[in-house]
């Protein structure tokens, strides 16, 4: 009996520790954001991203090339899309500083950056013509989590498309 309880006991420890990794698999990763974390020789120390607030956008728009005639509706998608958090992504639940605090869907986490670019357009296992990845060589997403590539992939898109790609049902 002994040794069937302690079999049992075993079994049991096994399949929570298994359970528990499984479950920790499937969390998400937890991305602190840093102000100005998004700093080098093209992020001036003044960029300083907040949800909301878009100030940023007409030095960073002119940086990635976008015409200035666009900055209205720009600002329009980067405001409904991402809420101007550079490091979200989709389905991300991010506080006033831009911090992730947790995850509210699962079904696009894709979407990345201030413009939300979807996996469609940079990952060529789901779409080989995939244009972000085969014309500037972005092939993940992490990159697009830079705001100044994020909107100089959109602009790539932009040129494309128009703003086609960011168009609602509504």
């Amino acid at each position: 009996m002994k040794l069937l309880s302690r079999l049992c006991a075993v079994v049991v420890g096994t399949l929570v520790t298994v359970g528990a990794q499984a479950l920790a698999a499937t969390a998400p990763t937890p991305r602190t954001f840093v102000k100005n974390d998004f700093r080098d020789a093209h992020h001036p120390a003044h960029y300083n991203f907040s949800h909301g607030n878009i100030n940023w956008l007409p030095a960073l728009a002119t940086e990635a090339g976008w015409p200035k005639k666009t900055w209205k509706r720009l600002g329009q998608i980067i405001l409904r899309e991402s809420g101007g958090c550079p490091n979200r992504i989709g389905g991300d639940i991010v506080d006033k500083d831009c911090n992730v605090t947790g995850v509210s869907e699962w079904n696009h986490r894709s979407d990345t950056g201030l413009l939300q670019i979807n996996g469609v357009n940079y990952d060529t296992s789901r779409n080989r013509w995939a244009v972000i990845c085969n014309q500037m060589g972005i092939c993940t997403q992490e990159p697009l989590l830079d705001p100044l590539t994020n909107l100089k992939a959109g602009k790539l898109l932009w040129d494309v498309a128009g703003f086609d790609p960011w168009k609602t049902t509504d």
